[in-house]
């Protein structure tokens, strides 16, 4: 097992290390099965009681963000300079903190009497988790700011009598989202060994798996400059990689440039990589592709490398050439994938909605808008009726109720539904994702 060690609390390390070694020793063919069944049982008790306890740790460590450093920022107020910039810092740090104080932490400690109870629990809150990606997406401009009013943070930090720095803090969520997933797997480790069901640890191990890598994904998107758009709205971000893009509009070619290419389930972001070679790169937006208006050539003059994407309608031609045949390959079927997903979908539309086209001749793929633009910027797409409520968790989700009407605008592969509502009485318009089971699809 990999011991994961508290910096802060190094007796209890040291006590977890000794029981879990004791635990992994082998004893052979001295050891009876139900001997050896007790041990892995005394495993899961272990790991389980090492996720409340460290989880306990945590919680107290957000409480010195929130209860701490940001409290006292309201009490003492901060430079005029810096007007805004301390929302940024923080990001959704509360909204973690009351979470898992309030919630997460109670449900956790009801697994120390059933152990069954701990994959479910991951589980069930996969949408909740989301709030770390967003987190993370804010980080990078956080750190920017931190050391700019590095000297600021510094007496806010002895004046709270804090033995670590702001940054040391603010790390804590993402140390967090990793510790879960090495757990878990020694969990399903244990849960193996006793010869247990392992199905339902398996599925919270591979979600707690990628949470970080999206976590991970969402810190390199948080480097992005001069994106105007709303990149949590853009559904999930299924791919990125740098290629060398030749730029055809018309005409005219440039020079094959490198840029660093994000591929979300709504819209391709073509960028330029800036501080090459540093430990903390940042990306400068360039041009952008929306996948509801996406075409694709899969193939270039027989080169393995090399595949082409457009926008329809537009003359402008982007031809990507991967670093590896295998690059490539990867990409064109994730994006055939996607073309193909939001197209069956809406093939199941009623024939009064605006038709999703999509066609798959001599090696191109495309897809028209499925709600094309009127003059004035209005959706020609029909409104549908919401069946129930349903309330936004993620930031890039729209609270509907029941009765209210909606604009279907695209759909994703995890069973939601990017929708328009129109403005009312009690609320402006808004865009955003909701459950696909909430609406009245024919």
């Amino acid at each position: 097992m990999q011991i994961i060690k508290d910096p802060n609390n190094p007796e209890r390390n040291h006590f977890l290390c000794l029981s879990l070694q004791a635990l992994d020793s082998d004893q052979g063919s001295n050891e009876s099965d139900t001997e050896q069944r007790n041990k892995a049982l005394r495993g899961r008790m272990f790991v389980v009681n090492e996720m409340v306890q460290s989880e306990k740790d945590y919680v107290k460590d957000l409480g010195v963000i929130v209860e701490g450093f940001m409290s006292r920022l309201e009490v003492r107020g901060i430079p005029e300079d810096m007007t805004g910039k301390d929302k940024i810092v923080f990001g959704n740090i509360q909204q973690i903190y009351d979470w898992h104080r309030d919630f997460f932490l109670v449900e956790l400690e009801r697994c120390v009497q059933n152990h069954d109870l701990l994959a479910d629990l991951f589980i069930r809150h996969e949408r909740r988790l989301h709030m770390y990606v967003v987190y993370c997406q804010n980080k990078p401009r956080s750190e920017f700011i931190v050391i700019e009013y590095e000297t600021f943070f510094e007496e806010i930090q002895h004046e709270i009598s804090c033995r670590m720095s702001i940054s040391d803090y603010l790390i804590k969520p993402i140390q967090r989202i990793t510790k879960y997933q090495l757990l878990l797997k020694d969990f399903l480790k244990y849960t193996s060994k006793a010869g247990l069901d392992c199905e339902e640890i398996e599925k919270a191990v591979e979600l707690m798996s990628l949470v970080p890598k999206r976590c991970n994904d969402m810190v390199n998107l948080g480097r992005l400059q001069g994106y105007e758009g709303k990149l949590t709205s853009q559904g999930k971000l299924l791919q990125q990689e740098t290629f060398f893009v030749l730029e055809q509009d018309g005409g005219v070619l440039s020079r094959s440039k490198e840029r660093r290419v994000f591929l979300f389930e709504q819209i391709i972001i073509f960028s330029e990589l800036l501080r090459k070679g540093s430990n903390n790169p940042g990306y400068q937006f360039k041009n952008s592709i929306k996948v509801s208006y996406l075409a694709m050539q899969d193939s270039v003059d027989g080169d393995p490398c090399k595949f082409v994407l457009w926008s329809r309608g537009s003359a402008e031609r982007f031809t990507l050439q991967a670093s590896s045949a295998s690059i490539k390959m990867t990409w064109v079927e994730t994006i055939a994938t996607l073309l193909d997903a939001q197209n069956n979908f809406l093939s199941d539309q009623p024939q009064t909605a605006v038709p999703f086209h999509f066609a798959a001749l001599g090696g191109q793929h495309s897809s028209s808008g499925f709600c094309p633009k009127l003059p004035g910027g209005s959706c020609v797409a029909p409104l549908v009726l919401v069946l129930q409520d349903f309330v936004a968790v993620r930031e890039d989700e729209i609270s509907v109720f029941r009765g209210e009407k909606v604009q279907i605008l695209a759909s994703n592969q995890q069973g939601q539904s990017l929708v328009y509502r129109p403005a009312n009485s009690g609320s402006p318009a808004a865009e955003g994702w909701v459950s696909r089971s909430v609406l009245h699809i024919h």
